[in-house]
C-alpha cells in the first residue's frame, strides 16, 4: 500500500482504508504510511499544546503505539482517521499534563507514616459510605453506571469515552450528569 496522496486518486487508499487495513490484517506497510504521515504532524500538534520537543516525541511512539494496539476500535462512520488518531494524541498529552501535575511520594514524607492511620471509627465510617456508594452506582441505569465508571476510575475524558463507546459526546455528558445527580442526592447534597 501506497500513502494516501493529497489528490482524489483512487487508486491509492485513504488513511481511513489504511487504518482498516492495520486493523483487520496488521498490514505493517499501511501502519508504515500513517506513520510517515501523522507522526510529524502529531509531534506538531503536541508541541502546539504545550510539549517540549523530547516529550512531543515521547507522545509520538505512544499516540502511534496506541494506533496499532487499537486500529480495530476505528469506525470509519464516527470519525475520519485523522480525528481518531489526533483524539488519541490529544488525550496523550491531557494525561502527560495530568501525569507531571501529580507530586512523586518521597518515601521517607511524614505524610506517609502509618502513625497518623484513621481511627477504626473513621474506618468503619468510610467502609460504610464506600459500600453504600458501591449500591447507589449498582441502582444506576447500566449506561450511566458505565460512563461513571470510564470517567471517574478509569479517569478517561468524555471525547475519549464517546469514541471508545461510539456514542455522541452530548450523550456522555448527559449520562454522566444524570448519574451525579442520583449520587448527589443518595448522599444528601441537593439537586
Amino acid at each position: 500500500m501506497h500513502p494516501p496522496a493529497d489528490s482524489n486518486d483512487p487508486t491509492v487508499p485513504s488513511h481511513e482504508q489504511l487504518l482498516l487495513a492495520v486493523a483487520r490484517r496488521r498490514d505493517q506497510q499501511a501502519f508504515r504510511s500513517l506513520f510517515r504521515h501523522f507522526a510529524p504532524r502529531i509531534k506538531g500538534y503536541v508541541r502546539k499544546l504545550g510539549a517540549d520537543d523530547s516529550t512531543a516525541e515521547e507522545l509520538v511512539q505512544e499516540v502511534m503505539l496506541t494506533v496499532w494496539q487499537r486500529a480495530d476500535s476505528f469506525d470509519p462512520a464516527l470519525a475520519s482517521a485523522a480525528t481518531w488518531i489526533y483524539t488519541i494524541a490529544r488525550n496523550r498529552r491531557i494525561d502527560r499534563v495530568r501525569q507531571e501535575r501529580r507530586p512523586e511520594l518521597q518515601p521517607d514524607d511524614a505524610v506517609l507514616d502509618c502513625e497518623d492511620a484513621p481511627q477504626p471509627d473513621r474506618q468503619v465510617q468510610d467502609a460504610q459510605e464506600a459500600s453504600r456508594l458501591r449500591a447507589v452506582i449498582g441502582g444506576l441505569p447500566p449506561e450511566q453506571a458505565e460512563v461513571l465508571r470510564l470517567a471517574y476510575y478509569e479517569d478517561k475524558v468524555h471525547a475519549e469515552i464517546s469514541a471508545e463507546r461510539g456514542i455522541p459526546l452530548g450523550t456522555v455528558k448527559t449520562r454522566l450528569r444524570l448519574a451525579l445527580g442520583r449520587l448527589r442526592r443518595a448522599f444528601g447534597e441537593g439537586a
